[in-house]
């Protein structure tokens, strides 16, 4: 049977900008900066971007063009006889693990769209809006259904295949996006109080910048761009050799920057505008974003009930668009390598991240550690494998031919030796001294 491929370049940049721009940009790197220092952190975060996660970025891209398959497949079929297919299986389970705790703050969205709906945060009182979310978390069973109604959601998309559901969902849905974050960022500053949040995006204090604080970095560059779980590598599986692997990278990555600075801009001005501390952990977006509905209400209850729906509305789109990214992997092993039918392998991975995402859901000590194993150690040795499977363990000559389609571009020609010394040198070392880093 024919591979299914996506069918334009734009296809392609709005499913990778889909897969990386996600709750990793409006949920989880506002509360980040605001742990680790701000403007300090984010300038961290964009070095890290470019000669790390972006050359990995690459090598993932490289491996799933020129295989054809998933993380496991791509692996035996790029060093058959070796053991790096077994190391590939490692990035297969990463993303499940990922997703299922991901889905439940993806369910938060579906709950928060619901609220918007009801107009509760139109006609609350401002002092109560914060304590919505903590009230929602306490009551155990509302996160567990609506990490199910999430889930089920992501699972149809999938099931939809690459061009119908993927392919099809992002390209309608991106553009809206980035609307929808700008108005917020409009809404946000103008908001009394917000100058100290402005300030603390764009005036660097490198007194509050810890080591801790730069491994967080790197584990969120991971984390934004989807990298280290395959993600990138099944998109790229799917990617027609007549496109441009380098043009495509540089874009995803540039819309993922811009998109994440925009969400800082949306929820920090918004923080220090209602007192709430930036350090206030996962829950920030959801305790921040309605206080700015809520004053909005004060001059129209209409305007404010339309830009929360359609906001929470947004989190829940982006949220979507990384999630099925993530399943993806899973789906594509299992079809491919077990011979199973998408709907089996679909309704298997389903299973398997609502009994875990469960866990997440019901103990918080359970979704932090989650968390951070996840983005502070199985992203970050996944991109390490990828980068020394590309630099160290594949031919050259498939690395040039994939990133100049067999020497056709000129300009990816005439770069390809700074790429290549990215992907074999600098991101490795540069990885493995985080990740040794990590661990004290």
């Amino acid at each position: 049977m024919e591979r299914e491929h996506f069918g334009s370049r734009m296809a392609v940049v709005m499913a990778m900008a889909g897969s990386a721009i996600g709750l990793g940009n409006i949920w989880r790197f506002p509360y980040i900066v605001g742990e680790y220092g701000g403007a300090a952190f984010i300038l961290v975060y964009i070095l890290a971007g470019i000669v790390l996660s972006l050359p990995i970025f690459f090598s993932e891209a490289i491996i799933g063009r020129s295989s054809r398959s998933n993380p496991f497949g791509a692996m035996a079929a790029l060093a058959p006889d070796s053991g790096w297919k077994w190391l590939g299986l490692i990035t297969v389970i990463s993303p499940l693990m990922v997703l299922s705790y991901y889905s439940v703050v993806g369910g938060w969205s579906v709950e928060y769209l619901i609220k918007s709906v009801a107009l509760q945060f139109t006609h609350s009182a401002p002092e109560e809006i914060p304590s919505f979310f903590d009230t929602f978390i306490d009551t155990k069973w509302q996160p567990l259904v609506m990490h199910l109604v999430f889930l089920a959601m992501v699972a149809g998309i999938v099931l939809g295949g690459v061009k119908k559901g993927i392919e099809k969902f992002s390209k309608i849905t991106m553009p809206i996006l980035f609307v929808l974050i700008l108005l917020i960022v409009v809404f946000s500053v103008m908001l009394p109080g917000s100058g100290e949040g402005v300030k603390y995006l764009v005036k660097p204090d490198f007194s509050r910048l810890t080591g801790r604080g730069v491994i967080a970095a790197v584990g969120q560059s991971f984390y934004s761009l989807s990298l280290g779980v395959g993600a990138v590598l099944t998109y790229y599986s799917y990617v027609k050799r007549s496109e441009d692997i380098v043009v495509s990278g540089v874009t995803t990555a540039v819309f993922d920057l811009v998109f994440a600075l925009l969400a800082g801009f949306a929820v920090m001005p918004a923080v220090f505008a209602c007192g709430i501390e930036p350090d206030a952990g996962p829950g920030l977006v959801f305790k921040t974003l309605p206080f700015i509905f809520n004053k909005m209400g004060a001059e129209s209850a209409w305007v404010s009930a339309f830009v929360s729906i359609v906001f929470f509305l947004a989190i829940l789109v982006a949220a979507l668009t990384s999630a099925i990214s993530m399943m993806e992997v899973g789906v594509a092993y299992l079809s491919e390598e077990k011979n199973m039918s998408r709907k089996a392998a679909t309704s298997i991975i389903f299973g398997f991240c609502l009994v875990v995402g469960a866990v997440c859901s019901l103990s918080s000590g359970v979704f932090n550690f989650f968390d951070h194993l996840c983005s502070d150690f199985l992203m970050i040795f996944g991109g390490l494998l990828f980068a020394l499977f590309v630099g160290w363990k594949l031919s050259p000559s498939i690395a040039r031919a994939e990133l100049t389609n067999d020497g056709s571009l000129r300009f990816n020609s005439f770069c390809f030796k700074g790429i290549w010394f990215l992907i074999r040198y600098v991101a490795p070392i540069g990885v493995i001294a985080i990740f040794v880093a990590s661990f004290f």
